[in-house]
């Protein structure tokens, strides 16, 4: 019985089954072949469901896919390019703060890639700088905003590791900032050697645009100045978020129409819907893990192994870019980060400062060859094979790979910001 229920699952997995079916089987199988009583799973998805801070990621998500049906995306194309147009090298920069800024509004690096790569990809072509240069570009920095709020996977990790939201948003400031202007510099250098062209500065359109953008622009300040001025929890923020994204797209721009919100909800659930599945059968398999002392027992062969903090931490980078590669950011945050993070206690690794390794190894694995997520929707968006798009992104994933190296030695550039 056991082995035919085990290639079922296998079987489902192959086939394409979704991610949060088969972990959710995979759990209840194992309590149910050890006699576990199988309410634990319901108990763990109730305790889930009265967390406020979901609430805060149902409300959040709801606004990130207001935000991809809308001009956003394009107008805010419109106004780095205004802004950075005149430097050469600027629209490289142009793409990876457009990319940033909406990965981090939408969540999801796939929307991303899809939303922006057609509109961007043209233009960096048109400029005459190289197609594989352009491909690289953009598929390295389709999952380049996880750092920034309201970032969901860091309001995942939160609720995951226990620790604070806010002062969470705050470690990812600096690291996040400090990708961008990395790959922003190799950006302007391939800029400058090669033959792009340089748009000239106007003031006058740089108002223009920054009128026809004034709403996303304050879309951060609405988040920061709730979350930061001690008036507003986060859950009470998220609904503030969407308020104001509604009425922005609804009445305002009018790049929304009524019409689509059904399909919008639906898609906001089915997503939140999988989170809070997968979460609670991975909690309840985490409970399970505990009661048999397993990270514990894990920790001491670790600790027996290995002795240096340093070398760690070294291990844990190369384990979670593998895991980025495998799974979705919410899969491997759910089920990944419970094990983790009492053995990074361990070592006496700062939470926040976990939480910033971790996010920063999984949005490089979305793009590391030969399976990273990112390479194969970029693939299907822009119709190239992912060998070559694999190639295309190697010079990328370098540079993204020595700043990972150096926000996880460097924990002050996590922890400055917070108190």
């Amino acid at each position: 019985m056991k082995i035919v229920l085990t290639l079922l699952l296998i079987v489902a997995a192959i086939s394409g089954a979704p991610l949060f079916v088969v972990i959710s089987a995979v759990a209840l199988l194992w309590f149910y072949f050890m006699g576990i009583d199988l309410s634990i799973v319901i108990i763990e998805m109730y305790r889930l469901a009265s967390n406020p801070l979901l609430i805060a990621l149902l409300f959040f998500a709801f606004a990130g896919y207001v935000l991809a049906e809308s001009g956003a995306g394009k107008r805010l194309v419109k106004l780095s390019t205004a802004i950075f147009g005149c430097v050469r090298g600027g629209l490289a920069v142009v793409a990876l703060l457009s990319c940033a800024f909406f990965t981090a509004l939408t969540g999801a690096s796939g929307i991303t890639i899809v939303a922006l790569g057609g509109l961007l990809l043209p233009a960096l072509l048109e400029d005459r700088y190289p197609e594989d240069f352009s491909l690289g570009l953009l598929t390295s920095s389709g999952s380049l905003g996880l750092l920034f709020p309201p970032s969901l996977p860091m309001i995942i990790y939160g609720v995951v590791a226990s620790v604070s939201i806010p002062q969470l948003f705050l470690a990812g400031l600096i690291p996040g900032i400090f990708l961008v202007v990395l790959l922003s510099i190799y950006s302007m250098y391939k800029g400058v050697r090669g033959e792009c062209k340089i748009i000239s500065f106007s003031f006058r359109e740089l108002l223009d645009t920054a009128r026809e953008t004034v709403w996303e622009i304050l879309l951060p300040v609405v988040v920061f100045g709730g979350i930061y001025s001690g008036f507003l929890a986060v859950s009470e923020v998220a609904v503030v978020t969407v308020v104001y994204v509604l009425l922005v797209a609804l009445l305002i721009n009018r790049d929304v129409k009524f019409s689509q919100m059904p399909t919008i909800v639906v898609k906001t659930v089915v997503m939140v819907g999988s989170i809070i599945i997968i979460l609670g059968a991975a909690l309840a398999f985490n409970s399970l893990l505990v009661d048999q002392q397993v990270p514990s027992k894990i920790l001491l062969w670790i600790q027996g192994h290995v002795e240096s903090k340093f070398v760690f931490l070294l291990i844990l980078n190369i384990f979670l870019l593998f895991v980025g590669c495998l799974l979705d950011v919410y899969s491997a945050l759910v089920i990944v980060a419970p094990l983790i993070v009492p053995l990074a206690q361990g070592y006496d690794i700062n939470l926040l400062h976990l939480g910033i390794i971790f996010l920063t190894n999984l949005q490089i694995g979305y793009s590391t060859p030969p399976i990273g997520m990112n390479l194969f929707i970029a693939s299907l968006r822009f119709e190239k094979s992912v060998l070559r798009l694999s190639a295309a992104s190697l010079p990328f994933l370098g540079i993204l790979l020595v700043a990972l190296l150096i926000i996880t030695f460097v924990p002050g550039l996590s922890l400055l910001l917070v108190r």
